[in-house]
Parts: C-alpha cells; structure tokens; sequence
C-alpha cells in the first residue's frame, strides 16, 4: 500500500480554520486511511492508502475535512516517491544547507507556464529568488518571510494557481516520515 504526503493549506493561522492533529488523524480512520502521522501543527500528514490517485485523495480529504472537521482547505497530497523527488529537484541545495529555514517549497494545484513563473520573478521586489520545475515553486528568502513583499497573494496571482508552502526543515522531516 503506497505511502502519502499531504500538506493542507491554511490551518492554524489565527482563530480560522482550527484543526487539532488528532482530529486530523481520526478523520483518517474514518475514511479508510491508514498509518495517519502529523508533523508540527501547521497540517501536515503522511498515510497510507490503496487509492493511486492523488487527485482523488485530495477530493476525499477536502470533502472529509468538510464533513468532519467543518473546515473548508485545500490538501495537496504527493506520494511518498513524488515527495523525494521534490528534495533531489530542489534548485537551491546550497542555500537549504546553509539556511533551511529561509528555503520555502510550495505545492502548487497546477503546473504553472514559463511565462507565469516569468511574471512571478518580475513581481519580486526584494532579493527573493524563486524557481518553478512542474508542479511545485522553490523560494529563497534571504531576509526571512516575515517582512517580505513576496507573499502567497502575490505568488498565486501571477502563477495562477493556488498552493501551500512548508520550509525546507519541514519539507526533508516529511521526506524522512514518509520512508
């Protein structure tokens, strides 16, 4: 039964869409998935499951979350297979080494074009850096998220596609999870 990686967006932030990881990992139970393990409480989860589609278990999860949690958020789930390749593609190896926590990896719904990832990189105003390989962006922020303009707002308008982003510590401790 294949391994999965599911990272959800937009859980945790302030008073919305509140999400306890052991209601996430219940709600796994509930619909058939197996082996339900969390990382950190910003929705991160890795399960098992005899479904081969991703699409299909993104729809089932957001339905179950829905359903179960009463919350509405996108999942963007990768195989355990598809998560190490994000880790060998990432194009910044040399800044994730030196500072992984200013090294930010999005999964994106869609596969942005050239020319949107090209209109993302002229909409930087700061010393941000971002490469985009299918469908997953690479960021740099050398002065930290925090202050910075390139915000998920901005990202998504330009790649016109919505998406999530984890760190590059959270994304190799998923990485190790799913093994």
């Amino acid at each position: 039964m294949p391994t999965y990686v599911s990272v959800l967006r937009a859980i945790n932030l302030g008073p919305h869409n509140r999400i306890a990881m052991s209601d996430l990992r219940a709600m796994c139970g509930k619909i058939e998935l197996q082996e339900p393990k969390t990382l950190v409480a910003s929705g991160n989860l890795v399960f098992r499951s005899s479904i081969k589609s991703t699409a299909k278990l993104e729809q089932l999860l957001e339905a179950a979350s829905a359903k179960h949690l009463g919350v509405t958020t996108d999942y963007f789930v990768r195989s355990a297979t598809e998560w190490q390749e994000i880790i060998a593609a990432n194009p910044f190896a040399a800044e994730a080494k030196r500072d992984p926590g200013r090294m930010v990896m999005m999964c994106l719904r869609d596969a942005p074009s050239a020319a949107q990832v090209a209109a993302l990189q002229a909409a930087i105003k700061g010393r941000e850096i971002v490469k985009a390989k299918g469908k997953h962006a690479y960021f740099v922020y050398p002065d930290g998220q925090g202050r910075s303009k390139l915000t998920i707002a901005v990202i998504e308008k330009a790649l016109g596609t919505r998406g999530t982003a984890r760190n590059w510590n959270t994304v190799l401790k998923l990485g190790e999870l799913s093994q």
